[in-house]
């Protein structure tokens, strides 16, 4: 059975040695990107290959297109195709931050038509905590070719603007709730959010431990936010298109599937002076 959600630390230590299954090393820090590959140089998961959030995980910014623009799906696919991904293989992404960037690569991967990706619950935290191995070696694969089929999941701040106005969209932001309001914004030139934007904190799909929450929970939550409107009208947002994917991660286990990913987020729209900002600071 393909795990296309989450999967185990226990399901994953039994697969380690499968030839169909790739494992990826997502950790990262917005405020020290070199973070990620320090800490996957000092221990990872046996055979883990690393996926850096800016050099791999996102295109060129140009100041216009938000800090983490999606990246170029063939260059994408190439990459993980050199670390032996092929339409047969079963990806594990894993981070030390409850998913918040192992989530970015499982959308890409289905964003390119690949559905057999799943993020590891608990994270390396999970994996180390139960007494498991960990290496410094880089692993190596024979090449394999990952196809793109590109999936229709996502959306343009044109199509945001126009979506709001005809009051056909509902935005979800995964950002703090200051940060949401317009309050203590240190990564972006200007606080506040998208006008008519709802505010789901990222880690508000988490419990205490860093796992995600059981799905019955995740599914009430959503569907309370939702009001009724289809997930296929709805638009994921946060900073720069990375957290979003965490709020997708949750609808999709709780059986609510269809969202869509605004990659631009905050960062982008207020890139422009001429689109509307909202805040609600005290």
């Amino acid at each position: 059975m393909i795990a296309t959600t989450l999967v185990s630390s226990a399901r994953l230590a039994d697969r380690l040695e499968d030839p169909l299954w790739r494992v990826f090393d997502c950790r990262h820090l917005l405020n020290d990107p070199a973070a990620g590959r320090t800490a996957y140089a000092i221990s990872h998961l046996p055979g883990a290959f690393f996926l850096h959030l800016d050099e791999d995980l996102s295109g060129p910014t140009n100041g216009r297109n938000g800090r983490h623009p999606l990246p170029d799906p063939l260059l994408l696919a190439g990459k993980l195709g050199s670390a032996g991904v092929s339409a047969e293989t079963q990806v594990v992404a894993y981070d030390d931050s409850g998913g918040m960037f192992a989530a970015r690569l499982w959308w890409l991967l289905r964003w390119l038509g690949h559905t057999r990706v799943a993020v590891l619950d608990g994270g390396i935290d999970q994996w180390i905590g139960e007494g498991r191995a960990v290496s410094t070696d880089v692993p190596t694969s024979t090449p394999a070719i990952l196809k793109v089929d590109l999936r229709d999941g996502v959306v343009s701040s044109d199509d945001v603007l126009a979506g709001l106005e005809a009051q056909y969209f509902r935005v979800i932001d995964a950002r703090s709730p200051d940060r949401f309001r317009g309050e203590n914004e240190t990564l972006d030139a200007v606080g506040g959010h998208i006008p008519g934007a709802i505010n789901r904190f990222f880690r508000d799909n988490l419990d205490a431990g860093g796992h995600f929450r059981p799905a019955i929970d995740l599914r009430r939550e959503f569907l309370a936010l939702l009001a009724g409107i289809d997930p296929a009208q709805v638009v994921m947002s946060c900073g720069s298109g990375v957290t979003a994917c965490h709020n997708l991660l949750a609808m999709e286990i709780a059986g609510l599937p269809g969202a869509r990913l605004y990659a631009g987020s905050w960062s982008e729209w207020c890139s422009d002076p001429t689109r509307p900002v909202a805040r609600q600071i005290p």
